[in-house]
């Protein structure tokens, strides 16, 4: 569970990094609009000799093996509607019986807000995050999160922790969200997320030359929370291991870099820490940013392009390309979204003849 002071803390930037990872187990307090389930499994030859629980969980294969347990020790879950323990042997005879209650897992109301989707099935969908969209509820952001619209758009995620969400941008980031549409693609998802079979690729608008990012192509340095500013992330030697890989950099003007970045772990405020410990720090970065690079920069542009940059007022960071391996036919499936039109116009001011990718959305790679 998430402390009182841990949403206090990020109450700017309330996401948090993938290895904060949901619970799609834990019921709600609540017993309002809770959903019954009931189920019946006849058994095969093959089950009989075989632990309740080890044939439960697969005869009901959408819930966790942890689900099954706890239905099990409840007695919603039943041989020939009689409790058994979990390690209970099945014998002829015996078939499963369940009646159980899925409970509502969050209070957030829908609320119509629109989405824009890039990839979506009856397993999974993705979205194009905004700037600005904070992803589910904290200190300051209790309504129009993404967890509302979701919802709103799709009710029957209400009995999803955190309606489906499987990892976390911040508010001012933008780019490729992943939401799981039904329990066990959730935890298929939330374990490729651990096993890394889940990749991120980033674009960032930097302060730095690319000859200056050269040593720096894997920045493999510990991330824990700020020893003395508790609402921000560092560089702590004893904190968790953290691995950016830079893999490309494109110069856009003198002292501006745009780099492409791939996550081999996904921390709070990785990229941005990470580049702004070696002093490269992303343009716009109210948190991590650089004043003094950012006055560096400015005396060498026209009045144009101080204006513009000046006005940018949120980290340069937008994920763009997100793979995953689907849960269900198990194939290849990457997803593209191009960088935010915000962006976009800075790099076209700073460099005139730059010359974007329109990169494809909604690539599917079997």
């Amino acid at each position: 569970m998430t402390s009182e002071f841990d949403k206090q803390s990020f109450a700017e930037n309330p996401d948090w990094d993938d290895d904060y990872l949901l619970s799609v187990t834990q019921p709600s307090n609540s017993s309002e609009n809770n959903s019954t389930i009931i189920k019946f499994y006849q058994l095969s030859t093959s089950d009989i000799g075989e632990r309740i629980d080890k044939v439960a969980t697969q005869a009901f294969h959408e819930f966790s093996r942890e689900q099954i347990k706890n239905w099990l020790t409840s007695g919603e879950l039943t041989a020939n509607q009689q409790p058994q323990k979990p390690k209970y042997r099945l014998k002829a005879g015996d078939n499963l019986y369940l009646n159980a209650t899925l409970a509502i897992q969050q209070d957030d109301l829908p609320e119509n807000i629109p989405l824009n989707i890039v990839y979506e099935d009856e397993d999974v969908l993705v979205i194009n995050k905004p700037v600005g969209m904070v992803v589910h509820a904290g200190a300051g952001h209790l309504s129009g999160t993404l967890v509302n619209a979701l919802l709103y758009h799709y009710p029957e995620n209400r009995v999803l922790a955190r309606a489906g969400l499987v990892h976390r941008i911040d508010k001012d980031t933008s780019g490729l969200l992943i939401i799981a549409k039904q329990l066990q693609s959730q935890l298929h998802l939330i374990n490729q997320l651990k096993d890394k079979s889940v990749y991120r690729h980033y674009q960032a608008l930097i302060f730095a030359n690319p000859e200056q990012l050269n040593k720096h192509r894997i920045i493999n340095l510990p991330i824990a929370r700020h020893p003395t500013q508790r609402t921000k992330m560092a560089v702590v030697s004893t904190g968790k291991p953290a691995i950016t890989h830079i893999d490309k950099v494109t110069a856009i003007c003198d002292g501006v870099s745009l780099v492409d970045l791939r996550l081999e772990t996904g921390r709070t405020h990785q990229i941005r820490v990470h580049l702004s410990h070696l002093g490269f720090p992303l343009i716009g970065d109210p948190v991590y940013g650089s004043t003094r690079k950012l006055a560096i920069l400015l005396k060498s542009l026209n009045e144009t392009q101080q204006n513009v940059l000046k006005n940018f007022k949120r980290q340069a960071l937008h994920a763009y390309e997100l793979g995953f391996i689907h849960p269900q036919h198990h194939h290849h499936i990457t997803v593209q979204a191009k960088l935010p039109n915000d962006i976009q116009q800075l790099i076209k001011i700073l460099n005139n003849s730059f010359d974007f990718i329109d990169l494809k959305k909604n690539e599917k790679k079997y």
